[in-house]
């Protein structure tokens, strides 16, 4: 695996790289040699944070861990990744086009689905266009998280999202 190691707030220290080399290293079993990693490291106050992303064709795969000890988050993420890719390999897999990505071992080896993703309810409605500042307006009138809407300079489907902090985020689509 190709390692992009960044830091922010944080010198990046031969230490932490050999403690990423070595957990994030078990996870070189499921990925092809060519496969990229790209791992950043921040501090925010007392929050040690890592974000690991393997973009694989077709998907990404991603995890983010948060404690007080950079050493402790970089075990979390690298079991979160794991279960991550040992509950959702027959769906990724499935897939066929991520097939170049994955190792032929992790590919052929028989992994028991713990649990099949079920839709238990389907909403339809209509969708105004609005502008994003008009969406969150109605997310918060709805009291979710997220909202769905159609943007009326776009005219394409956009998601408006709660953030920490009271703040908000705009997902667009990327063709």
């Amino acid at each position: 695996m190709r390692y992009t190691i960044t830091g922010k707030n944080i010198e990046v220290t031969e230490g932490l790289k050999a403690a990423i080399y070595e957990k994030i290293g078990k996870l070189e079993r499921y990925f092809s040699k060519n496969t990229d990693v790209i791992v950043t490291l921040s501090v925010e106050k007392e929050r040690q944070k890592i974000e690991v992303t393997i973009p694989v064709k077709g998907s990404i795969i991603r995890s983010e861990q948060t404690s007080t000890d950079m050493y402790v988050s970089i075990d979390l993420v690298e079991e979160v990744i794991e279960r991550q890719l040992k509950k959702y390999k027959n769906k990724i897999i499935d897939q066929k086009q991520a097939n170049a990505a994955f190792s032929d071992a992790y590919i052929q080896e028989e992994i028991e689905d713990p649990e099949e993703i079920k839709i238990i309810r389907t909403k339809r409605f209509a969708m105004k266009p609005m502008d994003p500042e008009e969406a969150c307006i109605q997310m918060e009138l709805l009291g979710h998280a997220f909202y769905v809407f159609r943007n009326a300079e776009t005219d394409e489907v956009n998601v408006v999202y709660k953030r920490k902090g009271n703040t908000y985020g705009l997902i667009e689509p990327e063709f």
